[in-house]
């Protein structure tokens, strides 16, 4: 069943590694490494709401859950109009997905120029109003991902440290949310005009975490168990969200997971477990999406999947001109860490 507010503000006692909402990178397969590696919560990938009140197959699919993600999952929304959005709410909450996640962050042109995504930054007051709407019309926790503010461009270290809670709208929106009835929020620690470019800003999710009860998770450039352990540390926060890092590197739950539960560091991945990995995904992606595109929508995953062995460079420049599966599975058994100048097959790549 999915939760309610108090039950989300439970579960986030236990601060949990979250994998990040991902066009076409968070899926069910992904979201199903990411669980095993050590993700806490898992987000889909970013439901347009037109799409799924139109019945869009791929609206659809997203939506899909599998019966052990439930409690773990929660499903993001997007959409520029907040009617739709409520009754996108109401049609999420029949997948019985964790909770529900409105996306106020994503800053492409195409969502963001349309009003949707870090779009609602542009009228906090209409952003307001649309998730108190979004949280009266279900029964299920509401929770909001945005980021500090619209922005005109990539502020410096220096515009960054000289900023005022009047420059970020951030911390006095949270505190509105907060009051719409969202039960939690996450901040990406960029303003939208700075998309993925500049440092994301940690403090002003620390502010956040301040003048709010509920929960807050912070998000952007954590990348490691130690910066994990230093974005608690310096917000406070009860969660982190990791994105663009996963996408390379799996591993890094099971990094942070061990940090914060006070384990001994784990090792980096061996040459064997990165081997495995990417036959696992192409499998997966192949065996739902079929060739050529489940080998292509691999891709992404397999240079970070290979970085730092010995010849990975010229095993990734093979699998980019690889359309099908066998072909791909024989480039990978074929790879030998004796001839590229590894000292075996259990050699641990950085």
């Amino acid at each position: 069943m999915p939760l309610s507010r108090e039950e989300l503000a439970g579960f986030m006692k236990g601060r949990p590694i979250m994998l990040a909402p991902m066009e076409d990178v968070s899926d069910v397969i992904f979201r199903r490494i990411a669980r095993r590696f050590g993700a806490d919560v898992c987000f889909t990938e970013f439901v347009n709401v037109e799409g799924l009140l139109r019945g869009c197959r791929n609206a659809k699919r997203k939506m899909l859950l599998d019966e052990d993600e439930r409690a773990t999952t929660a499903i993001q929304i997007y959409g520029s109009d907040a009617e739709r959005l409520a009754e996108a709410a109401r049609v999420a909450e029949e997948a019985r997905p964790a909770f529900v996640d409105i996306n106020c962050g994503c800053w492409v042109p195409k969502i963001a120029g349309r009003g949707a995504g870090a779009g609602w930054l542009r009228d906090p007051d209409a952003m307001v109003a649309m998730a108190a709407m979004v949280v009266r019309s279900t029964g299920c926790a509401v929770t909001v991902k945005t980021r500090l503010g619209l922005g005109t461009k990539g502020p410096t270290a220096e515009e960054q440290a000289n900023a005022t809670v009047g420059d970020m709208p951030i911390v006095e929106l949270a505190k509105r949310l907060e009051g719409a009835g969202v039960a939690a929020i996450t901040v990406h620690c960029r303003t939208a005009a700075m998309g993925h470019s500049g440092s994301a800003d940690w403090s002003w999710a620390g502010k956040v975490r301040q003048v709010v009860s509920i929960p807050v998770i912070v998000n952007g450039d954590v990348v490691s168990a130690e910066s994990a352990d230093r974005a608690f540390r310096e917000t406070a926060c009860d969660g982190l969200m990791i994105g663009r890092r996963a996408i390379e590197h799996p591993w890094v739950f099971r990094e942070i997971r061990a940090r914060r539960d006070g384990l001994a560091d784990v090792p980096p991945p061996t040459i064997a477990e990165r081997l495995e990995l990417c036959r696992e995904h192409l499998r997966a992606n192949t065996s739902q999406r079929g060739e050529p595109y489940g080998v292509r929508v691999t891709r992404r995953h397999l240079s970070g999947y290979l970085r730092g062995m010995p010849g990975a460079a010229e095993l990734r420049r093979r699998l980019l001109f690889e359309d099908s599966l066998e072909g791909c599975l024989a480039i990978l058994d074929a790879y030998d860490p004796h001839r590229e100048g590894s000292s075996g097959a259990g050699h641990r790549a950085a």
